[in-house]
């Protein structure tokens, strides 16, 4: 997916990123664009500034500086040539391309009636590389198996940006729709009808409502969808038996999530928080755990190419110790 990511930028930024080490380039989590400032990357060793060369520096004055130009070119590539088509993502302040790939994006906001109606003179990017972990749920979902419904049990996945959040979310859903279930006593367990909101496009990733991530045979996406419309849609119409959405976060999105309850319809859901007595600084996500709405929080963190999980069952019940699971891509 990297290839068809460097094929969308200008040619002399894709050539510098094509020269970094192996050892850079296969840890690759973002890409940093600043107008008239160093080239930023950030990798599995930390982040870095790439020189003219192609090498990395941690000394910013080394760094490769982008110009208005190539700014200009890069944003008419992701946008497709057409900032009036993108209207809406720019409002938002990211676009996601094709493969997954989300591109955050910053400069002068443009306002209306106090609001942001979207973004111009744009002169930073941040391109978030998104990558497929098979396996990387093999260790949670025993953790969070509902072992009556044989299924699993509504969960909360917490963490900070790039903890590797996504990736956890995408690999759940595959191996719930493969029936791919890790557990010895679970050979049996059927697989699950998956309902999928993918509001920003980077779950799976869809082009032209195809998947370009694998999220297994049994899942069905509604791509760039708002979540909680969504998720309503999806339990009248494709009557899944789990349901999985990323980064809640607002009232409706709660109020969806309590209608898929009292269907009986499990989700598992992100949420950007350090852990979970952050996430409960949150008025909506506070209400949804202390209503029962999730039978486990679970949060994450990077171990280097490893994503560390606390499995915490919202009440009196005992944390569990810590555990490691499969490797990390960019969340």
């Amino acid at each position: 997916m990297l290839d068809g990511l460097l094929a969308l930028l200008p040619a002399e930024l894709a050539a510098l990123i094509r020269a970094l080490p192996a050892s850079v380039l296969n840890g690759l989590e973002e890409i940093r664009v600043r107008q008239d400032r160093p080239l930023e990357i950030g990798h599995a060793g930390g982040f870095a500034y790439v020189t003219p060369a192609g090498t990395v520096t941690t000394d910013p004055a080394g760094g490769w500086r982008p110009d208005a130009g190539l700014c200009a070119r890069l944003l008419e590539r992701i946008t497709n040539h057409s900032l009036y088509a993108m209207e809406e993502e720019l409002r938002r302040g990211y676009v996601t391309v094709a493969g997954g790939h989300r591109i955050g994006l910053a400069g002068r906001t443009v306002l209306e009636g106090g609001a942001v109606r979207g973004l111009r003179d744009i002169g930073a990017f941040n391109i978030r590389i998104a990558r497929e972990t098979r396996g990387a749920s093999a260790r949670l979902l025993p953790h969070i198996a509902d072992r009556v419904r044989r299924s699993v049990l509504s969960t909360l996945i917490v963490a900070p940006p790039q903890q590797g959040k996504t990736t956890m979310l995408r690999d759940i859903i595959r191996s719930v729709s493969y029936g791919d279930w890790p557990m010895p006593e679970a050979r049996s367990w059927p697989a699950r009808k998956v309902g999928v909101v993918d509001e920003r496009s980077e779950i799976a990733a869809c082009v032209r409502g195809v998947p370009a991530f694998d999220v297994g045979p049994r899942t069905d996406v509604l791509d760039a969808c708002p979540k909680a419309e969504g998720m309503m849609m999806l339990l009248r119409s494709m009557s899944p038996e789990l349901l999985a959405v990323d980064e809640i976060g607002r009232p409706e999105d709660a109020e969806a999530i309590r209608e898929a309850a009292h269907a009986g319809v499990p989700v598992i859901a992100t949420a950007h928080a350090n852990d979970l007595e952050d996430a409960r600084g949150r008025t909506t996500i506070r209400r949804l755990i202390d209503e029962g709405a999730f039978a486990a929080v679970v949060e994450l963190r990077r171990r280097g190419a490893d994503i560390a999980f606390r499995v915490v069952r919202p009440g009196p019940a005992a944390r569990e110790p810590t555990r490691k699971a499969g490797g990390a891509g960019a969340c």
